[in-house]
């Protein structure tokens, strides 16, 4: 999506978290860009209650715009779905709406409401197949203003594995590091040499799994082969918010069906499962803060990068209630 006067009512659906995320942010930025002091409301879908977006929507004494955006919506109760779909057919001039579903049977109502009011959708493709993910790391390279060869691309895909955010992550720090305006494969394995050995993947399971002492020796292992920080911080992130993901899902979904409902294979499902043994809501925010601590400072806000992936190790171990 351009930059450009948004819809008054957007529909986001789409599975793939990290697209759909970017969507409501375009979303966002045009509103601003449109009106600079425009204020966001963030609702999640579970807790918004009725008549709740009408005192959102009611017209400002001082006539600024805001932002509306449901996030989860497939989580909004009967009634709530019945005054958003009402609302997008004479939507306020005052409010940006924006209803984010990842598809699906659940709120089914509410996504074929909304296209019937005609409101603005856009569709996030699920990213299943392998050469969908190629052409995703192209077009981050692309955004960066760069360019990557086929190779490069399918060594960068293999190294890093399958997650969005993880190739997202990998391909932002190769664009920021390398010098050529197209990134070979000699440039990727400066970047991702060792990580047979060592992954940031296996930091990660070691440390929410409360294994210090594992954790911190393929830490300074990986480091030592020349596994680049932002993506060992990355990887500890990407493990923090599985937790969060498969801690929160709704506890009546099983096997196939909720692995369908996070976006996530059945197996890593599993093993996530049992990683969240020892985890409550409360450790879990103090490690994630710790690693977007650690993730500034690897970033330039720091001056010794080891020494902050160290520490968000130590802090991630700690916040384990069960420990």
């Amino acid at each position: 999506m351009a930059v450009t006067d948004p819809a008054l009512v957007t529909l986001v659906v789409g599975e793939e978290e990290l697209l759909a995320e970017r969507a409501v942010r375009e979303v966002v930025a045009a509103a601003r860009q449109a009106e600079a002091g425009a204020e966001v409301h963030d609702l999640v879908g579970s807790k918004v209650t009725p008549g709740e977006l009408a005192q959102l929507a009611a017209p400002s004494l001082f006539g600024d715009r805001s932002v509306v955006v449901i996030r989860s919506a497939q989580d909004l109760g009967k009634d709530v779905i019945a005054e958003v779909v009402a609302y997008a057919k004479q939507p306020s001039e005052d409010i940006v709406l924006v209803v984010v579903h990842p598809g699906g049977v659940k709120g089914k109502a509410l996504v074929e409401g909304l296209k019937k009011a005609r409101v603005g959708v856009v569709t996030i493709g699920k990213v299943t197949k392998p050469g969908e993910r190629l052409d995703f790391i192209k077009t981050e390279i692309k955004r960066a203003g760069r360019s990557i060869q086929a190779d490069a691309a399918q060594a960068l895909l293999d190294a890093v594995g399958n997650d969005l955010r993880e190739l997202a992550a990998a391909c932002s720090q190769l664009a920021f590091d390398t010098q050529e305006k197209s990134i070979n494969l000699a440039a990727v394995a400066r970047y991702h040499k060792g990580r047979a050995e060592v992954t940031g993947f296996n930091v990660a399971d070691s440390a929410v799994e409360g294994k210090l002492g594992e954790a911190l020796e393929q830490l300074r292992w990986a480091l030592g082969t020349g596994v680049a920080p932002v993506l060992l911080v990355s990887a500890m992130a990407g493990g923090l918010r599985s937790l969060a993901k498969v801690g929160g899902a709704p506890r009546n979904l099983r096997g196939g069906q909720l692995a369908s409902h996070l976006g996530m294979p059945p197996w890593k499902v599993d093993r996530v499962r049992r990683q969240l043994n020892g985890w409550g809501p409360e450790g879990l925010s103090r490690a994630l803060q710790a690693v977007a601590v650690a993730d500034e400072q690897v970033k330039g806000g720091g001056a010794d990068p080891g020494y902050a992936l160290e520490r968000a190790v130590q802090t991630i171990v700690a916040s384990r209630t069960g420990r």
